[in-house]
C-alpha cells in the first residue's frame, strides 16, 4: 500500500447512483484500491451548486443539507467496507491503520460553498472528520471567487470570510485546498496561511494554458511555502484533445512541477469519478503502470514522496 491520493468525487457517485464502494462501477471501488495499492484515498463531498447541481439531480439544492446528505453517504460507505478501510484523522493514523493491514479515507470537501459565511461551520466539520477544504469550485461563494478565463476576474482575490476561514481552518488543522481557485485567491492563501496548502488535483500552466493551471510562479511560491500538488487526470487540463489521458503527459506535468515547485511539492490528484475521458491505465487499479513510467525519472526514493510522504508532511504540518 503506497498511494495516496489527494482527490476523488466517488460520494457523490455513489450518493446519486444508491451504491457503495463494494458496488461502485466508476474509477474507484474497494477492488481497484487494492489493486492499485491505495494507502490512503481522499475523499471529496463535492457540493453542486447553480446549473451543476441542475445537471446532478435536476434542480438546485440548498448547500449545508447536501452536505449532510453528502456525509451520511461517506460515512455508509464506510461502514459497508470497515474490513479493508478505516478513517485516518491525521497522518500518524493513516500510517497506524497501514500498519494493521488497513487502507484509510480522508474526508475533504470541495467547494467551500456550505459554510455560507458561518465560521463556526468550519468547527462542525472539522468535528465530522474533516480534513482538507477546496474553498471554491467553478462559482463565487462567500469565502471568494474561482478561476476565470477573464484575466481580470481571475486576479480577483479573497473575500474577508475568506482569510478568516483560512486563518480559522490553520488553527483547526485543515488543510486550505487552492484547486478551482482564482489567481488572485490563490496569492491571498500563500498570504494568509501560516500552514503548508495543496492544490490537490491540478496541472501546469505552462504545457496547458488553462485557467484552472497553476502558472510557474504559482508553483514556485507553493513549493516555497512547503504546499503539495496533486496531479489532475483529467485530459483537458493536460492538454490532450483527443479526450483521452495518456501516461506520457502525466509524467510530462510531473516533471514540470518537479522542476518549478521541487520534489517534495509533488503527489496525485487523480479526480477520478469527476473527469470525462478515457485514461490509459483505466482507472485507479492503473496506477502500477504510473509508477512503472515514473521509474526512468525518479529515484525510488521520489517515488516514495511522490506517492505517499509528500502529502503526508503536509498533513503532518496541520497538526
Amino acid at each position: 500500500m503506497n498511494i495516496i491520493d489527494l482527490h476523488c468525487d466517488t460520494v457523490l457517485d455513489c450518493y446519486i447512483k444508491g451504491k457503495d464502494l463494494g458496488s461502485a462501477e466508476g474509477h474507484i471501488n474497494l477492488q481497484k484500491l487494492a489493486a492499485g495499492a491505495s494507502l490512503a484515498q481522499c475523499f471529496a463531498l463535492f457540493v453542486p451548486t447553480h446549473d451543476a447541481a441542475v445537471r446532478k439531480f435536476g434542480e438546485e439544492r440548498e448547500p449545508w443539507k447536501l452536505y449532510q446528505e453528502l456525509l451520511a453517504c461517506y460515512r455508509k460507505c464506510l461502514d459497508g467496507a470497515s474490513d479493508v478501510l478505516r478513517p485516518a484523522l491525521t497522518a500518524q493514523q493513516v500510517l497506524e491503520n497501514c500498519r494493521e493491514g488497513y487502507r484509510s479515507a480522508i474526508l475533504t470537501i470541495e467547494d467551500g460553498v456550505e459554510l455560507d459565511g458561518q465560521i463556526e461551520r468550519l468547527d462542525t466539520v472539522y468535528e465530522d472528520g474533516v480534513r482538507m477544504i477546496a474553498l471554491t469550485w467553478n462559482y463565487e461563494n462567500t469565502l471568494g471567487f474561482p478561476n476565470s478565463s477573464d484575466p481580470e476576474e481571475h486576479m480577483r482575490g479573497l473575500k474577508p470570510f475568506g482569510i478568516e476561514a483560512v486563518e480559522r481552518m490553520n488553527e483547526l488543522g485543515i488543510i486550505v485546498d487552492v484547486s478551482h481557485l482564482s489567481e488572485g485567491g490563490f496569492y491571498d492563501v500563500a498570504r494568509h496561511s501560516r500552514r503548508p496548502f495543496a492544490a490537490s488535483h491540478s496541472c501546469c500552466r505552462a504545457i496547458r494554458d488553462h485557467s484552472r493551471n497553476l502558472t510557474d510562479d504559482q508553483l514556485c511560491l507553493l513549493g516555497e511555502k512547503g504546499g503539495v500538488v496533486g496531479i489532475n487526470f483529467y485530459y483537458d487540463f493536460l492538454g490532450e484533445p483527443a479526450a483521452h489521458t495518456t501516461i506520457d503527459l502525466v509524467v510530462k506535468h510531473m516533471l514540470h512541477i518537479r522542476d518549478k515547485a521541487g520534489i517534495d511539492s509533488l503527489a496525485f490528484g487523480s479526480d477520478f469519478d469527476g473527469i470525462e475521458g478515457t485514461l490509459e491505465f483505466e482507472d485507479f487499479s492503473g496506477f502500477p503502470g504510473i509508477l512503472s513510467a515514473l521509474e526512468k525519472h525518479f529515484t525510488d526514493d521520489e517515488i516514495d514522496r511522490i506517492t505517499h510522504g509528500n502529502f503526508l508532511r503536509v498533513f503532518s504540518d496541520q497538526e
